[in-house]
């Protein structure tokens, strides 16, 4: 009765339905992250690329970074405790889009100023706080959903 070929190719299936769940969120959050954080720089030139539109730059940064944490976050299916996978997950996410609008706010605005580095960090930081401490929840709460309504229930009766 049970098929190996078939549990496999279910598995590979499950896999990819998650890879493609977990990219797309990360994805259009991270698009969203961006615009909210640095989208007062979208009107500014970029100094690498003067043809290079915001949205451009925006989709490529988003691209990216979905791809690299739905692989990083792929291998965090293993991991049984959803404390700790949120905290690190959290984390990820919070490092990769602070570097994300670091990088935007070097590109747009900084390398045509004279900005130290303690400066730039300031900035990018007050500008990139509360959108990514909002959303960077929201994303590790869509990821884990299905473990956090299963303890929630579970507390219920």
């Amino acid at each position: 009765m049970n098929n190996p070929v078939l549990s496999k190719t279910r598995k590979s299936f499950l896999f990819l339905k998650k890879f493609s769940i977990s990219t797309a969120i990360i994805f259009s959050i991270t698009l969203l992250q961006i615009y909210w954080s640095m989208g007062g720089l979208s009107d500014h030139t970029s100094s690498g690329c003067l043809n290079c539109s915001f949205f451009r730059n925006a989709v490529l940064m988003s691209f990216f970074a979905s791809i690299f944490l739905s692989l990083i976050f792929s291998l965090f299916y293993l991991i049984k405790n959803t404390f700790i996978k949120a905290i690190v997950e959290f984390l990820l996410l919070v490092i990769l889009w602070l570097f994300w609008n670091y990088s935007i706010f070097v590109d747009r605005e900084s390398s045509w100023s004279t900005y130290d580095f303690k400066s730039e960090i300031y900035y990018v930081t007050s500008q990139s706080f509360f959108p990514i401490i909002l959303l960077g929840c929201t994303c590790v709460l869509l990821f884990n959903y299905r473990e956090i309504k299963a303890r929630l229930i579970l507390y219920k009766n």
